[in-house]
């Protein structure tokens, strides 16, 4: 079952041991590191030739509320390589587990520093988020309303598509992994597997 909150905010009946997720986070940024360009990003996922992609295309508005793009597309399809260093980590198996019910696109864990914030924008795609470290200034909006997701490793959807940001008025670093849906599931599915609160 999906815990509903509302259209741009799900908490899904997917759990994964928090302990471990944070184990896998600092096996990667030890091994891998983050891009520390304008996204703080460790990509899970590559193409075939090994690209990785940390910003794709999205929407924003300028100064005259006029829709804008900036980026360009990524072909979010072709990311189904799971990057072969953390192959032994937890990830592979949020990943594995995350695949049996949605169509992946990117995954990446992305790090929003403290007392920072993202564009306001719209992406097109939604979005999974697994918390790993958080606190409780660590916001989402979308639509106007914002959400706090802990890091107890729940899994939650979010409505991407819409115009959001992301914001972390908190004292410590927001790490959030993130996975590109390229697919809506149902309801049922992810009530039938994992069962009711």
């Amino acid at each position: 079952m999906i815990i509903k909150m509302d259209d741009n905010f799900r908490k899904l009946n997917i759990h994964f041991d928090i302990d471990a997720l944070r184990e896998a986070y600092e096996y990667a940024v030890a091994n891998i590191g983050f891009s520390g360009d304008l996204v703080n990003c460790i990509s899970i996922t590559s193409t075939y030739a090994g690209d990785v992609e940390q910003r794709g295309i999205f929407w924003s508005k300028n100064e005259n509320y006029q829709e804008i793009q900036i980026e360009k597309q990524v072909n979010e399809h072709a990311y189904n390589i799971f990057v072969p260093i953390l192959m032994n980590t937890y990830f592979k198996n949020v990943y594995d587990t995350l695949k049996e019910h949605y169509k992946l696109g990117r995954v990446r864990v992305l790090r929003l520093d403290s007392r920072a914030c993202l564009s306001y924008h719209r992406d097109p795609e939604n979005r999974l988020h697994i918390p790993i470290v958080t606190s409780p200034g660590a916001l989402m909006i979308v639509n106007n309303e914002s959400y706090h997701m802990p890091a107890n490793g729940s899994t939650y959807f979010m409505k991407t598509t819409d115009y959001h940001t992301a914001l972390n008025g908190g004292n410590s670093e927001r790490i959030h992994l993130v996975a590109t849906i390229l697919d809506d599931n149902i309801e049922e599915e992810l009530y039938e597997v994992y069962g009711g609160d």
